[in-house]
């Protein structure tokens, strides 16, 4: 979850300014927690909490405007009652993270995925974006090798992850949807050596880089143990005091205690 959560802040600024290489600062005074951040943070609230991922979603866009919010939800945040908006945007995968962490089972992470992304990303592939991305964390926190995770997303997913990504940086492009960032951000994990480099090698490749980096760096973060401390102290510090009870909270119940 906090793997994801850097990803985001790391990519931020980044996303409008696609930066094709590896070699740049990883943070910056101008890098922030974009609405990536506040729907993950959401996420854990309601696991902790119970009831319905809609009412935190919307409690959540209210807490925190203007954090780069996709213009349908937007609107969904700003109605009481409206329903999903079958979308297969990739809001539906840069939030799901603390179900990958929270739950004993693949049934259950799948389900519950289902669950956080129907809400508002009922498509199909909106439905899959979420499913794939938890699954990929759920299996990397239980001691899955990459090619055991690269398999079981490929075929039950129906993802390509067989590109590299040398090439996706040369041709790759700005893409909101989950079927043009999840498998991406998949392949960028399934590239890397640590945490760090998984979150250097998403930004690289462009796109939509805040989104891309906090997939890859949710799924990171559970294969290679956690966020480096240094990077993670310097983060902490880009974030409000509820957001750090809610993540401290998650990682007390859910992993292990560690701010």
């Amino acid at each position: 979850m906090l793997g994801a959560i850097v990803g985001d802040i790391i990519g931020s600024v980044y996303e409008f300014n696609n930066i094709k290489t590896v070699d740049f600062p990883l943070l910056t005074e101008e890098s922030c927690f974009t609405d990536d951040t506040v729907l993950t943070v959401a996420t854990a609230d309601c696991i902790l909490n119970g009831g319905n991922y809609a009412d935190y979603y919307r409690k959540y866009y209210r807490m925190y405007p203007q954090r780069g919010y996709g213009g349908n939800f937007h609107i969904w945040g700003s109605s009481d009652s409206m329903g999903p908006y079958n979308s297969y945007g990739n809001g539906s995968a840069m939030r799901v993270s603390p179900v990958g962490f929270a739950y004993k089972t693949i049934e259950e992470v799948l389900a519950e995925a289902k669950r956080s992304a129907e809400v508002t990303h009922n498509h199909p592939e909106g439905i899959k974006g979420a499913q794939a991305t938890a699954a990929a964390v759920y299996l990397a926190r239980t001691g899955a090798g990459k090619e055991k995770i690269k398999e079981y997303i490929a075929g039950n997913f129906g993802y390509d992850l067989d590109d590299t990504i040398e090439r996706i940086r040369e041709v790759y492009g700005f893409n909101e949807t989950c079927q043009g960032s999840v498998p991406q951000a998949i392949m960028v994990f399934l590239e890397s050596c640590s945490y760090e480099d998984a979150v250097r090698k998403a930004v690289s490749i462009g796109g939509d880089s805040d989104t891309i980096a906090c997939i890859a760096g949710g799924i990171a973060e559970a294969y290679y143990g956690g966020v480096p401390e240094d990077i993670k102290s310097k983060v902490l510090l880009k974030l409000d005091r509820n957001m750090i009870k809610i993540i401290n909270k998650f990682y007390e119940i859910f992993i292990y205690k560690i701010l």
